[in-house]
């Protein structure tokens, strides 16, 4: 392109009003390219340059696919000989992310809003645009610290956990010994084991097995990985995770478990929604402690087009002063704790396009959290 022989117009040398347009356009942040209806480009500020690697003297008077990369480079001219043709507006005055092409050959994201303009030299496009490289290196900064934050969540709901965990593990090992001590003692007692030893390992090896799962759900909860969407039935999340909060648990409470029926499959990040479902079901084992007879409800249902899991407990409720700041990060006033459970919890369900809400209850009923997940579409749905 570089061979391409410029316009006439773009070669004489511009009018004190022109020079007066150009010197304002170079002052803006964002970049501004002007073309004329055949696509010939006649301004390119400096914010241009800067973005696109090139100088004005080697844009002006080429077409405006030096810019563009392979894919919008190929259509470009076809669209604007069917806007002329047709008058049919498909870009014109609405904004829009595209990308470009830089002299280097990088093919980077902007933001492009175009307008149009009727001068005595015929139809001409403005096009105004802003490299979009600094917004997205922000966003994905963003996510990749809000996806520590949630690793550090689960990392810190196992630490408050562990004691209770550490006793429900200390079982099976405890069994595990004494089968095996059981072995050593009819062994050195010249006693003939053969006929009860399978029966001792087959038992000893269950215990192992057992041992194993727990410190398999605690490793697959706590381990650090990028969020995977899969389509799932949200009942058996849940109660992988119901099991996995009550590991050890030493508070006596009633659990009334009561599953969905013919609920549609979520999109979802399975560890994150257990996440959540260990967080209100702790929250609500806490919230019951006091009353003679804990309990906690927890129940799934269909609602419209979404999937609803709602935990409720006995408790007192949720005091009215303490609503307000009851989803903020570091506002708990527990003793344990960093108090991001119920603010990772909400930004989780609305990362998923759902979101988490709660009746606060009082005057003799307990508060009800409602995770509220967006149902899958289903194949015949799709397209």
């Amino acid at each position: 392109m570089k061979d391409f022989a410029p316009p006439a117009e773009a070669l004489r040398p511009p009018t004190v009003s022109e020079a007066r347009l150009l010197s304002v356009l170079d002052t803006a942040a964002d970049g501004i390219i002007v073309i004329d209806e055949h696509a010939r480009i006649l301004i390119f500020n400096k914010a241009c340059e800067t973005m696109f690697g090139l100088s004005a003297a080697e844009a002006v008077g080429q077409n405006v696919k030096l810019v563009m990369p392979t894919q919008y480079a190929r259509d470009h001219d076809a669209y604007v000989g069917s806007y002329i043709s047709t008058g049919v507006k498909k870009i014109i005055g609405i904004g829009r992310e595209v990308q470009g092409l830089h002299a280097d050959g990088t093919v980077f994201p902007l933001e492009l809003s175009v307008g149009e303009a009727a001068t005595p030299d015929g139809r001409q496009f403005i096009g105004i645009l802003r490299d979009l490289r600094p917004r997205k290196e922000s966003e994905q900064r963003l996510a990749d610290l809000q996806s520590e934050l949630v690793h550090l969540a689960r990392v810190s709901a196992i630490d408050e956990m562990g004691a209770a965990i550490a006793h429900e593990l200390n079982q099976p090992l405890t069994a595990l010994m004494l089968y095996l001590q059981a072995i050593r003692r009819a062994h050195s007692r010249g006693v003939d084991i053969v006929t009860v030893l399978g029966d001792i390992l087959d038992k000893a090896a269950g215990e192992a097995e057992r041992a194993g799962h727990i410190i398999q759900r605690m490793r697959q909860f706590v381990e650090k990985r990028d969020p995977e969407r899969h389509v799932r039935p949200l009942d058996p999340l849940i109660d992988e995770a119901i099991d996995l909060t009550l590991l050890g648990q030493r508070h006596r409470i009633r659990i009334d478990r009561q599953p969905g029926v013919d609920l549609p499959p979520v999109s979802v990040d399975p560890v994150q929604i257990q996440q959540i479902v260990v967080n209100l079901v702790r929250n609500a084992i806490e919230a019951a402690a006091g009353v003679a007879d804990p309990a906690i409800r927890i129940r799934t249902r269909a609602s419209e087009s979404s999937v609803v899991l709602e935990v409720q407990d006995n408790g007192p409720g949720i005091a009215p002063e303490a609503l307000p700041k009851l989803f903020e990060a570091f506002a708990s006033s527990k003793r344990r704790g960093m108090g991001l459970g119920l603010a990772i919890s909400r930004t989780i369900a609305q990362n998923h396009g759902g979101d988490l809400l709660v009746d606060p209850g009082g005057n003799g009923s307990g508060a009800c959290f409602s995770l509220v997940l967006p149902a899958a579409a289903m194949p015949d749905e799709v397209g």
